[in-house]
C-alpha cells in the first residue's frame, strides 16, 4: 500500500521509470539464472549430429546473439510506430513462452533453435531503454538510464547465484520454468502499471518515413556513429572474458604455471568443487559494484557531461583490468573485478544517455533497437576473440587485451565524440507533464 501511494505521488515519467526498474530486474534475474549451467545442459541433452558438444555449447550462446543483432533494429523501428510499451510486453511475454519451452528440449539442436528464436522475439533491455528514454525529460536521461542499469546489473548479479542453487537442487529444467514465470510477472507489471499516451512522431508531423530512411537519419546525426562505436568496443571488451573467467579461476585455484588453455584443463579437476562458486563470485561482484556506480555516474553525467564520465570510466577500466593479468590468487581477481565494475557502471550508462541527447524525440525505439543490435554483435564475436587470444597467447593476455580495447575506446571518446552535446528538446506538453523533481 505504501509503495502504491508513493507511485501515485510521482510524475508519470517517474512511475514509468520505477515500474520498469522492477520489471527489468525480474527479467534480468530470469535470463541470467540459466547462464551458469547452460553449457552443462547442452552436454546433458546430447546431440543427434556428428558435431561436437563443444560446438553446440558455443552455438547456444552465439545463435541468440546473432538473431538479436538482426531483429533488434526492426523491433526498435516498430516501437516508434506502434508504441514502446507494446514492445516491452512483446519481449517479456514472448520470452515467457520461448524460455519455458527450453525446459522441454530433447537435444542440443532443439535448444539452439529455441535460443535463436529467443534472440528474434525478446530484447527486453532495448525495449526498456526506449520506453524510459521516451518518457524521461532529456536533462534527466543520465539519471533515468542509471536507474535502469542498476536494475539490470542487480539482476545479473543475483541470477547466476540463484540459478546454480536451483540447478543443483532441482536439475537443469526447472530454472527455465522459473525464468518463464519471472518474465510473465514482469510483463504483467508493465501491462497494468504503465500508461503510455503514444502518438507516432511521423503521424504527428504528417510524415511517413521508411525504416531504412529512419536508420539513415539516425546514423547521420552528429555523435551517434561514434557512440555506437563506443558501445561496441565496451561490449566486446567485457564479453570476451566470459568464456575465459572459469578457466582462469581454475588455474588460480590449482596454482599452476601460466600457460595456454590446454594446460588449464589439466588442473581443473583438482579444484572443481570451488570453480563454480568462485566464478559466480567474480561475475557477481563486478555486477554488484556496477549497480552502485550506475546511478551515481549517470546523475554526475547530467551535471558535468556524459563524455567526461566516459573518459574517467575508461581510464579507470584500463587501470583495473590490466593488473588482472598478473594476479596470483583468486581473491586478488575478485577485488580487481569489483573495482572494474565501478568503471563499467559509467561505461554502460553514459552511451545510453548520450544517444537520448544526440537524437530526436520520437525515435527512441529505432535508436535503442540499433544500440541493442550493436551490443549483440559484440557479444556474438567476443567469445571467439577471447578464446583465440587465450589459445595463442595465454589466459592472462586476455585481460591485457581487454585493457587495450578500453584504451581504443578512450581514444574514440576523446578525439571523435562531440565535445558539445546538442540536446534535442522534447515536445512542450511532455516537459510540462514531467517537471524536474527536487
Amino acid at each position: 500500500m505504501l509503495t502504491r501511494l508513493k507511485l501515485r505521488g510521482m510524475e508519470r515519467w517517474q512511475r514509468t521509470l520505477w515500474i520498469m526498474f522492477f520489471a527489468q530486474m525480474c527479467s534480468a534475474v530470469g535470463y541470467s539464472i540459466i547462464f551458469p549451467f547452460l553449457p552443462l545442459y547442452v552436454e546433458d541433452l546430447g546431440t543427434h549430429t556428428n558435431l561436437s558438444i563443444e560446438f553446440w555449447a558455443g552455438m547456444v550462446f552465439s545463435a541468440q546473439a546473432v538473431t538479436m543483432m538482426i531483429a533488434s533494429p526492426v523491433w526498435g523501428a516498430l516501437a516508434d510506430r506502434y508504441g514502446r510499451k507494446l514492445m516491452v510486453e512483446r519481449a517479456t511475454f514472448g520470452g515467457t513462452i520461448i524460455i519455458s519451452l527450453m525446459a522441454f528440449a530433447g537435444s542440443a539442436e532443439e535448444l539452439v533453435i529455441l535460443r535463436a528464436i529467443q534472440g528474434m522475439i525478446t530484447g527486453t533491455v532495448a525495449a526498456a531503454n526506449a520506453l524510459v528514454a521516451a518518457n524521461a525529460p532529456r536533462h534527466r536521461t543520465g539519471y533515468a538510464m542509471g536507474v535502469i542499469q542498476v536494475s539490470l546489473w542487480s539482476g545479473v548479479a543475483l541470477g547466476p547465484l540463484i540459478g546454480g542453487v536451483l540447478a543443483d537442487m532441482f536439475g537443469f529444467r526447472v530454472p527455465f520454468l522459473i525464468t518463464g514465470g519471472m518474465l510473465f510477472f514482469a510483463g504483467l507489471m508493465v501491462h497494468f502499471g504503465i500508461q503510455e499516451d503514444f502518438t507516432p512522431e511521423a503521424k504527428a508531423n504528417n510524415k511517413k518515413k521508411s525504416i531504412l530512411n529512419e536508420w539513415r537519419g539516425i546514423f547521420a546525426m552528429p555523435g551517434v556513429p561514434q557512440t555506437y562505436t563506443v558501445r561496441f568496443l565496451a561490449g566486446l571488451s567485457r564479453s570476451m572474458l566470459v568464456p575465459i573467467t572459469p578457466l582462469f579461476v581454475a588455474y588460480l585455484l590449482a596454482q599452476g604455471t601460466p600457460g595456454l588453455v590446454p594446460s588449464v584443463f589439466e588442473n581443473v579437476t583438482s579444484s572443481a568443487a570451488h570453480i563454480s562458486t568462485i566464478t559466480g563470485l567474480v561475475v557477481g561482484i563486478a555486477s554488484f559494484t556496477a549497480t552502485f556506480s550506475g546511478v551515481y555516474l549517470g546523475r554526475l553525467g547530467d551535471k558535468i557531461g556524459h563524455r567526461q564520465v566516459l573518459i574517467g570510466s575508461s581510464l579507470a577500466a584500463i587501470a583495473f583490468y590490466l593488473p588482472q593479468a598478473f594476479v596470483t590468487q583468486a581473491w586478488q581477481l575478485i577485488i580487481l573485478q569489483g573495482l572494474a565494475g565501478l568503471a563499467v557502471g559509467g561505461i554502460v550508462a553514459a552511451p545510453s544517455a548520450l544517444l537520448a541527447q544526440y537524437t530526436h524525440p520520437g525515435e527512441e525505439g529505432a535508436v535503442y533497437g540499433l544500440d541493442n543490435s550493436v551490443l549483440a554483435a559484440a557479444r556474438a564475436i567476443a567469445p571467439l576473440v577471447g578464446a583465440s587470444v587465450a589459445f595463442w597467447l595465454g589466459l592472462r593476455y586476455t585481460f591485457a587485451a581487454t585493457s587495450i580495447l578500453f584504451g581504443v575506446m578512450l581514444i574514440v571518446v576523446i578525439f571523435l565524440l562531440p565535445k558539445h552535446t546538442i540536446v534535442h528538446q522534447q515536445p512542450m506538453e511532455m516537459v510540462e507533464a514531467s517537471p524536474l523533481p527536487v
